[in-house]
């Protein structure tokens, strides 16, 4: 186990490993790294490392290895359960790979492009452009979330419906091991059957078994046809039925289908600078449908148009725009993608990031609705989400008027309740968020002891002394 403390000769070895100049000590600049962005954990750390290299990383491991200190990776710091964030009253040092940014190499005749851990999605996004291709993660946080963290929490975003979540959009990696040992597994081949997979062993593991300095990132086609459209509905049933509909009609070309609420939708354009509903009228539920189409632009108006005019026939559409633009297009996503953040100014939100079967979603619904009004009368539910791919935020914000810090320490009540029910779904408590601090426990209780044991013990394969990102997903104890 890592020692409670680091002595000044020690922290000065590691400085000397990247240079004085990125080894920060001081508490302005070690401040936003020791706090995860819902503000739940606030860490602390002696040391902030910025090395520039894999060998680097390298020489910061075998070192760490040497002395038993526990070393937390960082990338952007977008997080959502404190899976970067260092442990309170502990010495973890934190390595951040935001000078690990480069685009190594674009094939666009393979549709690969490899990319440093610390790359931020953005750029990879505008160097497959750049390229005639498409890399489709998206996410809120693509500005500032890096490739390594993405691939840490096996992120999935608004186009996993049509193209995978990280762990299907990437074919290899370079990881540092715990002992600074280097695995090369920078492999292009979409078929490579040669022993166990060690690439999906750090994917989603959250920094807990390497760090992830490089990876190998699948590309596809830009897309010749888009269309974006806003449709009001009267309930969520009738969402999933036109899910249903849009997917037999477009098939693979359906790449988003989101689902809101009205509160969401109000919220939203009352707390965001330039955001405002695209329907005259207010409606229960709206979903957001995203098509796309790679032989044309009327191929992808023909299918939306399909969409909607039968979504009409059937009763299922009350009332839609379709973007004309693709500032339009923008917008409309940028509302979806800004609703938690409009969640702020309300006060307290106590968040849910699980998924269940699609077909399962109107009920989880309505049952986690009736449990959490009578367990908190007053709140207000802001569920909404990737419901093609059963993904939903079942986040809660506060009564109206209540006290902030006694509604947030009713987390794990209220935790408690909604994860029962998407249990009884067969659902997921964690759908692309991973496990971090928040959920570790939980996830101890809930999984099959043969699963929590076989984590242990690929965990202590690698990492016997317990120094790499400790405290997270999985506890060696127990």
């Amino acid at each position: 186990m890592s020692s409670p403390g680091i002595s000044p000769d020690l922290l000065a070895r590691f400085a000397a490993i990247v240079g004085d100049k990125y080894a920060l000590r001081g508490e302005a600049d070690l401040a936003p790294h020791l706090i995860e962005n819902r503000g739940l954990y606030h860490g602390s750390s002696p040391l902030l490392l910025k090395p520039g290299s894999v060998e680097e990383v390298s020489d910061i491991m075998k070192l760490a290895t040497e002395t038993g200190t526990a070393i937390v990776p960082q990338t952007g710091n977008t997080g959502l359960v404190g899976g970067q964030t260092p442990r309170a009253g502990k010495a973890d040092i934190i390595l951040s790979l935001e000078r690990m940014n480069r685009i190594r190499d674009v094939d666009p005749v393979a549709n690969v492009l490899v990319a440093d851990g610390g790359a931020i999605l953005a750029e990879v996004q505008k160097a497959a452009e750049a390229h005639g291709r498409l890399f489709p993660l998206s996410l809120g946080s693509e500005g500032s979330c890096r490739i390594g963290g993405n691939l840490s929490t096996n992120a999935g975003g608004t186009a996993v419906l049509a193209y995978g979540n990280m762990r299907q959009l990437c074919l290899g990696l370079e990881v540092v091991l715990p002992t600074g040992e280097i695995w090369d597994g920078l492999r292009r081949l979409k078929k490579d059957n040669t022993g166990y997979d060690l690439r999906d062993l750090f994917i989603g593991a959250e920094g807990t078994l390497g760090i992830i300095t490089g990876a190998v990132l699948k590309l596809f086609p830009q897309p010749l046809g888009h269309q974006v459209a806003f449709a009001g509905v009267n309930s969520v049933e009738d969402a999933l039925g036109l899910f249903n509909l849009a997917a037999s009609l477009c098939g693979a070309s359906l790449t988003g289908f989101e689902l809101m609420p009205r509160f969401g939708v109000e919220i939203t354009t009352r707390h965001i600078d330039g955001v405002r509903d695209p329907l005259d009228t207010a409606y229960p539920w709206y979903v957001l449908i995203d098509i796309s189409t790679s032989d044309s632009a009327e191929t992808a108006e023909r299918m939306m148009n399909g969409v909607l005019e039968q979504g009409f026939e059937a009763g299922l559409v009350l009332d839609a725009a379709i973007a004309a633009s693709v500032a339009q297009q923008k917008a409309i996503w940028h509302m979806r993608e800004s609703m938690s953040d409009a969640q702020k100014p309300e006060g307290g939100s106590i968040k849910h990031d699980v998924s269940v079967p699609v077909s399962r979603i109107p009920h989880f619904m309505a049952e986690a609705e009736e449990a959490v009004m009578a367990a908190m009368p007053g709140a207000r539910i802001c569920a909404f989400g990737h419901m093609g791919d059963g993904n939903i935020h079942y986040n809660i914000s506060q009564p109206v008027g209540a006290d902030k810090a006694a509604f947030i320490a009713r987390w794990r009540e209220m935790n408690h309740i909604v994860h029962g029910l998407v249990l009884a779904q067969g659902g997921s408590i964690s759908a692309e968020h991973g496990i971090g601090q928040l959920k570790r426990d939980e996830l101890a209780a809930i999984r099959p002891a043969i699963e929590i044991d076989l984590m242990r013990r690929i965990k202590r394969a690698f990492d016997p002394a317990d120094i790499m990102n400790p405290g997270k997903v999985v506890s060696l104890e127990g």
